[in-house]
């Protein structure tokens, strides 16, 4: 009998369905702790509108908390027990943007600090432990510094979190597929 995985992290492109496959592991009648890392940006419409579409796909019963500053998602994390409802962090990349903003996008300054805290306390947290992250290093080199610093920042930030998860799934075009 295979037991449910306690720590699961969800990969994918832009689109790619990750975010709903996330939030379909916990579907059910169990109320859900979902994370969110997004900062609003009020002089944005268009990020409005994508955090609009994440909040009216989660059930009613599910807590939403924002964690938009850098250091309170792990916080979150360590707090969390065996017995408290499932946590779904949605998304490290959005978290590490955040972060790196926080540093001023220089590779000297980048938020190795922040990233080894984040994951300690993916490690640390006792309740079932859901992740979506986007898989940036599929062969695209970005042109920009700051670009390719996210794309290196980002993918071994998934590494080291992947190494903490029981289960690791890849979603491309909509299809989940179990690397772990």
């Amino acid at each position: 009998m295979q037991t449910q995985p306690r720590r699961t992290l969800v990969l994918g492109g832009t689109r790619s369905g990750k975010s709903a496959h996330a939030e379909g592991l916990l579907r059910g009648d169990t109320p859900v702790d979902y994370l969110a890392t997004a900062r609003r940006d009020p002089g944005d419409a268009e990020w409005s509108a994508r955090i609009a579409e994440h909040v009216a796909r989660r059930p009613a019963h599910w807590r939403t908390v924002e964690v938009p500053a850098t250091a309170d998602l792990g916080d979150h994390l360590r707090e969390a027990h065996l017995h408290s409802p499932p946590v779904l962090v949605d998304d490290i990349a959005t978290w590490l943007t955040g972060a790196l903003d926080d540093t001023g996008w220089d590779r000297a300054t980048r938020p190795k600090a922040a990233r080894d805290d984040l994951v300690a306390a993916v490690a640390a947290c006792r309740a079932r432990l859901v992740l979506v992250s986007a898989e940036v290093g599929l062969g695209v080199v970005p042109s920009t510094s700051a670009g390719r610093l996210f794309r290196d920042e980002l993918g071994a930030l998934n590494a080291d979190l992947a190494e903490q998860c029981d289960e690791v799934l890849l979603l491309v075009a909509g299809i989940p597929m179990r690397l772990r």
